[in-house]
Order: C-alpha cells, then sequence, then structure tokens
C-alpha cells in the first residue's frame, strides 16, 4: 500500500495521495434518475479523453461541483487517471485548501498544488467584471504549461453545472472554452440541485457545504485586489464561522467590512455579545466598521448587477 501522505507519479513527481484509502462505493444503492445522472457523467468524461492511457486533470477546489466531477471521474477512470489540481494563490483562503485536500482524501484521488499569479496581472487587480476570466485563464494556463506534462495530463475538467452555464455572470467559462476544458457536469445536465442530491447519495463530505467563491469575490468591483484586503476578508470570515454562523461572506468596503449572514442567524448576529465579538473581530482584522447585512448572503453581489446593465 502506497504511503497516505505523499506517492510518486509516473513522471517521478511527488505529489499528496491516499492512493487505495479513498472511499469507493457502488451504484447499487442510488435511485435510478441518480445513477442515470451518474452514467451521463461519466459518458462525458470518457468521451472527452483522447486516449486510453491518458491523465484527467480536474481543477478542484473542494466545493461540492468539483468534489462531485472529482468523484465521478475516479469512478469511471479509476484513481490512477485522476489529478486534483488545486491552484494556490492569496485568493484561497487557509481552511478552503485544507478542506480540499480532506475531500480529495476521501475520494482516493492524488493532489497537485500549483501556484497560481493572477495578482501579477494587472487586469486582474483592476477588479472588472471579467475578473473571474484572468483568474480561471492564469489557473488553465499553468496546468497546461507545468502540470499537464509531469502528470500525464491528456484533459482538463471543471465544475461547472448547468445552472451556473446559463448565468451570465461567469466570465471564467469564456477561459474555460478558450482553453477546451471540459466541463462534464454542465453537459450531462446537472442541476445545483441535482449536484447535491448526488453528492449525498454517494456520502461525499461536502455535499452540503455551502458555496465558497474565492476571496476576490468579496472585493467590489473596480476597486483594486491586492493581498492585504484579502487577508483581511479571510480573517474575519475565519472569526465569524468560530463564532457558529454556518455561512458567511465579508464584502470588503475599505474601513468597512459587510458582513453577510444567511437569513436564519441575522438575529442572532445582534445579541449584545455576539455582535461585540463581531466589532472586535472586524477591527482586528483592520477594518474601522463593521456591519450585518440586512438582506443576508448574496450569490453574485457584486457582478450581476453591472451584466445586467451592460445587457439592458
Amino acid at each position: 500500500m502506497t504511503d497516505a501522505s505523499t506517492q510518486t507519479d509516473e513522471a517521478g513527481i511527488m505529489l499528496s495521495g491516499h492512493g487505495d484509502q479513498g472511499q469507493s462505493q457502488g451504484d447499487e444503492g442510488l435511485p435510478p434518475h441518480l445513477r442515470r445522472h451518474a452514467d451521463l457523467v461519466a459518458d462525458h468524461i470518457r468521451r472527452g479523453m483522447p486516449f486510453r492511457t491518458g491523465r484527467l486533470g480536474v481543477a478542484f477546489s473542494g466545493g461540492v461541483d468539483s468534489g462531485l466531477l472529482l468523484a465521478l471521474a475516479v469512478r469511471a477512470l479509476g484513481p490512477a487517471r485522476v489529478v486534483a489540481v488545486i491552484g494556490v494563490s492569496p485568493s484561497l483562503a487557509a481552511d478552503e485548501r485544507r478542506d480540499a485536500h480532506d475531500v480529495a482524501a476521501h475520494i482516493g484521488a492524488p493532489v497537485v498544488e500549483v501556484p497560481t499569479h493572477e495578482g501579477d496581472n494587472p487586469a486582474y487587480r483592476a477588479n472588472a467584471p471579467d475578473r473571474c476570466f484572468h483568474c480561471k485563464d492564469e489557473l488553465f494556463t499553468r496546468i497546461s504549461d507545468e502540470v499537464a506534462r509531469a502528470h500525464g495530463l491528456t484533459a482538463l475538467a471543471y465544475g461547472e453545472n448547468a445552472d451556473d452555464a446559463r448565468r451570465p455572470d461567469r466570465p471564467g467559462s469564456r477561459a474555460a472554452t478558450d482553453h477546451g476544458v471540459l466541463r462534464p457536469l454542465a453537459d450531462a445536465g446537472l442541476s445545483k440541485a441535482d449536484v447535491r442530491d448526488l453528492a449525498r447519495a454517494l456520502g461525499l463530505p461536502n455535499a452540503d457545504k455551502p458555496a465558497a467563491p474565492c476571496l476576490a469575490s468579496r472585493i467590489p468591483h473596480f476597486s483594486a485586489v491586492d493581498p492585504a484586503k484579502l487577508a483581511q476578508v479571510e480573517h474575519l470570515e475565519a472569526a465569524v464561522r468560530t463564532l457558529g454562523f454556518e455561512d458567511c461572506r465579508v464584502r470588503h468596503h475599505e474601513q468597512v467590512a459587510r458582513i453577510e449572514l444567511p437569513e436564519s442567524e441575522l438575529a442572532r448576529s445582534m445579541a449584545a455579545p455576539v455582535r461585540a465579538a463581531l466589532l472586535r473581530a472586524g477591527r482586528e482584522a483592520g477594518f474601522a466598521f463593521v456591519a450585518v447585512d440586512v438582506s443576508g448572503i448574496q450569490s453574485g453581489a457584486f457582478p450581476l448587477p453591472l451584466v445586467q446593465v451592460t445587457r439592458g
């Protein structure tokens, strides 16, 4: 049995992984409609592989979409032919990075980390609504240039689902198209709900994990992205979670931290001890003012209004 912490790639590269220690489950217990979903995704994965002996790289964040894709890829191709690729930069929170490794270990897929340098790109730092394009373009370029040959990758996939494919605020999708990246979940027609249901049925540990966009998504468009702001957001979000909130977003408005929480938890945030703890944590993170947004958590809070105005 291969050591649980590291194993050697066919090209002699060291990568983290758990070999045959992953949780492998059969399809027998899946409801028929979920089995059909799994089979459709597996079919798209196999058809996207140009060679029988090649490996598939999965751009992996540890979220439920990329987690399900990774699990289905391992089931379709076997763990020896799948590599989870994590892009590491200041926009990736440390706890998200740890969680991604834990999910990949559960699935039984080896992990390769690739440093990305989107922060060196002035277009990324400018933080226009196409910021995600520059981030994904950097990730896919790094994988093509630095990972594919070393780890024998002949195709790359990422976890876009059918609902996200229809949204206008996903410029990262354009980068995927430019680089020929596969999107098996979207091609198989799996919605966000389908992804959650199938992840639960397969027993994935992140099946109910809240969506966790990168830290840069917390900074309003046209306000520059820099490592100091990203660190402030990460610091305060970690502090909010330690107070027992199941999910949160910290929007960075220079001196003001605007905290978004699930609507069901807004009342608790205003209880005197919790309110004082939030204020203290915000100031420790470097903010002068701390606000709790009564609208709750808002997906696409910054890009969607701009995209809708542009399309209107």
